[in-house]
Formats: C-alpha cells, structure tokens, sequence
C-alpha cells in the first residue's frame, strides 16, 4: 500500500518525521564545502602574488629590492683562511660577475643574487680543478655587513658553516 499523500506531502513528513536519507546527504554536502573552502584557503594562502618585469615603477619595493643587491659588490674575505669573494657587478635579473680566490683565481662557472622576503641570498658555483661544482650558498646579514652560510665542498662530498666579511 503506498503512502498517503496531501497536497504533495507525504504521511511521514506531515506527522514531522523527517524524510529518510536527508540527514546523511545534508551532512555530507556540508562537509565538502568546508573541506573546499579549507582547500582553497591554503592553497592561496602560500601563493605570493606575481612578481612584476625590472623596473616596474607600480612596484617600488620590488625595484628598490633589486637595487638593495648593490649593497653586496665589493671584496668578501672568509676570516678562517685566504678564500676572497670579489663581486664586480650584479645584473637586474640577478646574475653575477665573480671572482673566487684561493688564493689564485678558481672558475666561478655560475654566480646568482636574489632577494627572498628582505633577505639577499648570494650562489656561487665553482668549476675548476680541485673544485668539481663546488658551490656557495650565503646569506647576506645587512646589519653586520657579512655573509654567513654553507660552502660544499664536491670533491670530498662535506659541507661548511662559512662567513666572509667586507674587506676593507
């Protein structure tokens, strides 16, 4: 026998039972919008918006960011022994004209300057004899006007805290 119905209503939901299955599905849908808007949050919660081209006068912080990268040209001496670091130019997109001294001249074969928050980072890479893609990575500290972070050395497989100071 089927259910009685009035004006479109069935007999259960008149006598206020609700209609089996609502909850379960109600439920559920509820769950996947949160879960979709937890979803979205966090994924464009990590994204940055997109950098601008060089010298995008809307964006002054980014210019002066770039220009910040300056700041690091000079001679760079590692207090523990004769290794110098001599930054001669820092182009617009970041890329550098180094030397490496040890005390004679080692190939830098790549060499990068990068602004990451309000930090500037500095890699180095050396290709040469004794040095099979050793490499660099500092940290540049404006406040004491040094580079601290982590020299590979290739060949022996080893890794180095390393500071180098402004020579003066």
């Amino acid at each position: 026998m089927k259910p009685t119905k009035t004006k479109g209503v069935s007999a259960s939901k008149k006598a206020g039972k609700p209609a089996a299955g609502r909850k379960p599905i109600f439920a559920v849908a509820i769950a996947a919008v949160v879960l979709l808007a937890a979803a979205a949050y966090f994924f464009l919660e990590g994204r940055s918006p997109p950098s601008p081209g060089p010298g995008t006068a809307n964006y002054p912080s980014v210019a002066a960011a770039k220009m910040d990268l300056q700041r690091l040209i000079g001679d760079w001496a590692r207090p523990d022994g004769g290794y110098v670091i001599a930054i001669r130019r820092i182009t617009p997109d970041g890329r550098v004209e180094a030397a490496y001294l040890n005390p004679r001249p080692i190939n830098v074969s790549r060499a990068e300057a990068s602004v990451v928050g309000d930090a500037a980072t500095l890699f180095i890479e050396l290709r040469d004899a004794g040095y099979p893609g050793s490499t660099y990575e500092l940290l540049y500290d404006p406040r004491s006007d040094r580079f601290a972070g982590v020299y590979f050395q290739a060949a022996m497989g080893q890794r180095f805290d390393v500071v180098f100071v402004r020579k003066k």
